[in-house]
């Protein structure tokens, strides 16, 4: 049988003494270059066509503030600064329920299911405060900011009416939502960005695979390595010249 010329037909475990060599390794790279630019332009172009066939959606955000009247009524229980960080917790739970969601549905008139609603918006404790910042997306700025603002009135609505006479809990509308002047999301430049970084190190993964696979060898001392068989000299490589450049050159050894 005879083997292919510059390949070698051993174990590959023979070959793999030099495989991971700090000088293999950036050959490889070198070599391959283009495969690694043309993965990451892939990767990053893909990302940014897509989001920016994507409709933008706005954020809208409004901070609540739970706390408690003070009553005269010793019947009522006061509520400390930890006892109220409780209670925060609880009630941003409340935030985001089925009843809240179809007020404000009701109010402003919207044309969705309570499920749709609680889908674009979220709510969250301000660290280990008494504050509930409760954000919801839109692809309108406006309605945004509207929905928003409606989901403070009516949790705060709400709240008053069930504890009115139970612990005097309140939920005040600390800082209303304004109308957002840069969408949330699509950002291609920014997901465009960390898609090419990401290409990059596929593209040098895969660089490595194809080094791996490739049964080549890359210098004498590894043919020398593998083969078991000295090697006496090299012949180097050269490229033939076209026959329009060899015509250029005696023309111009006759001139001279």
């Amino acid at each position: 049988m005879v083997s292919e010329p510059g390949r070698s037909t051993l174990p590959a475990a023979a070959k793999s003494e030099n495989a991971l060599s700090p000088r293999d390794f950036f050959e490889a790279i070198r070599r391959r270059t283009w495969i690694i630019l043309l993965v990451a332009f892939v990767c990053a172009g893909s990302t940014i066509g897509f989001e920016l066939l994507q409709t933008p959606a706005y954020d809208a955000s409004i901070k609540i503030l739970v706390g408690q009247e003070r009553v005269t009524d010793r019947n009522v229980p006061w509520q400390g600064a930890q006892e109220l960080q409780q209670v925060t917790r609880t009630m941003t739970e409340g935030v985001e329920s089925r009843t809240v969601a179809e007020e404000v549905i009701q109010r402003l008139g919207l044309q969705m299911t309570s499920e749709e609603f609680l889908n674009k918006e979220t709510a969250k404790q301000i660290g280990e405060t008494q504050f509930i910042q409760v954000d919801y997306r839109d692809s309108s700025p406006q309605r945004a900011q509207q929905v928003a603002n409606s989901i403070g009135d009516a949790l705060s609505q709400q709240v008053s009416q069930v504890s009115a006479s139970a612990s005097a809990l309140t939920a005040t509308v600390w800082e209303r939502a304004e109308v957002p002047d840069e969408p949330a999301s699509p950002k291609p430049l920014r997901d465009g960005a960390l898609a090419l970084v990401f290409g990059l190190m596929l593209g040098v993964g895969l660089a490595l695979i194809l080094e791996y696979l490739d049964d080549s060898w890359r210098s004498p001392e590894e043919a020398e390595l593998v083969t078991g068989v000295p090697i006496f000299g090299v012949v180097p490589e050269f490229k033939a010249f076209s026959a329009k450049k060899k015509g250029q050159e005696e023309k111009g050894a006759r001139l001279g």
